[in-house]
């Protein structure tokens, strides 16, 4: 870490403090359980829900397999982000190296967009099921999977990778404290003596690209999707039709709802406390993890026997 010497700094940052809920630090106590327990029951209940459909052969179907693509993204968010939050609560482990830090803000944008733009091809998939199901297996194929899965990578890592590095290429010569639990980009950027216009720039126009373009694919999907389902005729294929979209929308809420309150917390920062955008920032890398595998397992009848056969096995 640099030295102060006389009122000047001698050298460039090394690493990086984490301190977190400065105007609040008794925070860190009352939600040290409570984001164990959500950070356990994310990963346990996303671990089940992968192994319940790699074992069960009735669920080796494109639909399953992109909410597969999607538990494993919400474990892979989790670990990059709750065990260092919960090591400062526990422990005080407040340092983290540069390499660490970018290495962290990479996973989270990137993660970020995959789960944004799997929810799209999910969206896509009930599209073609409920508008076009005569043809919904020769279009939503294995093949169809695996370029749907090769697109959400390339186009994630293509346009979130820009961020670490301008963040990284800044100079930082002052203090080296981050008010925040994680390596979030502006909270990092705003330390470098440098100007930081082309970061932000970057990050909206990323971000509206990203989350923009696939909001608007998701809701025109189920647009037609709830036109087409209004015109059936069959009460029962009506419902069978809005019970398979609902758990979607339900994880497509949880997704979007925490984030655009952190986003109007940013912007209203004036009137609330600092410390609340920090602490929903945390929040919405573990809260949709955990609510994601249970509203399937509770919705979708083909997981939850699934599930309840794979149990009766460990039994």
């Amino acid at each position: 870490m640099t030295a102060h010497q006389n009122g000047s700094i001698s050298a460039e940052i090394s690493d990086f403090l984490l301190n977190c809920f400065v105007r609040s630090p008794s925070w860190q106590r009352w939600l040290s359980l409570p984001l164990s327990l959500l950070f356990l029951l994310a990963m346990g209940a996303n671990a089940t829900l992968l192994l319940t459909i790699r074992l069960e052969a009735s669920l080796h179907e494109p639909m399953y397999y992109l909410l597969s693509l999607l538990s494993l993204l919400d474990m892979v968010l989790c670990l990059t982000v709750i065990p260092k939050v919960l090591a400062i609560f526990w422990f005080d482990l407040r340092p983290i190296s540069f390499f660490a830090c970018f290495f962290q803000m990479f996973i989270m944008n990137s993660i970020f967009a995959m789960e944004s733009c799997t929810f799209m091809v999910m969206a896509y998939d009930r599209y073609v099921a409920i508008c076009h199901p005569l043809q919904y297996l020769s279009i939503i194929t294995d093949q169809f999977v695996v370029k749907a899965v090769i697109f959400i990578l390339a186009r994630s890592i293509f346009l979130t990778v820009p961020i670490p590095i301008l963040s990284g290429r800044l100079h930082y010569c002052r203090e080296n404290v981050i008010e925040n639990c994680l390596c979030a980009n502006m909270s990092v950027s705003r330390l470098s003596c440098g100007n930081i216009i082309i970061n932000r720039l970057y990050q909206f126009a990323c971000g509206w690209t990203l989350l923009g373009s696939d909001l608007f694919l998701i809701f025109l999907s189920y647009t037609l999707i709830l036109r087409a389902v209004l015109r059936l005729k069959s009460e029962g294929a009506v419902a069978k039709a809005l019970s398979t979209c609902g758990s979607h929308v339900i994880l497509i809420l949880f997704f979007s709802t925490v984030l655009l309150v952190f986003v109007f917390t940013l912007v209203v920062e004036k009137e609330v406390s600092s410390d609340v955008p920090v602490l929903l920032n945390i929040l919405h890398h573990v809260i949709p993890p955990a609510l994601n595998p249970i509203v399937y397992g509770v919705r979708t009848q083909e997981i939850k026997q699934g599930i309840q056969r794979l149990l009766k096995k460990g039994w």
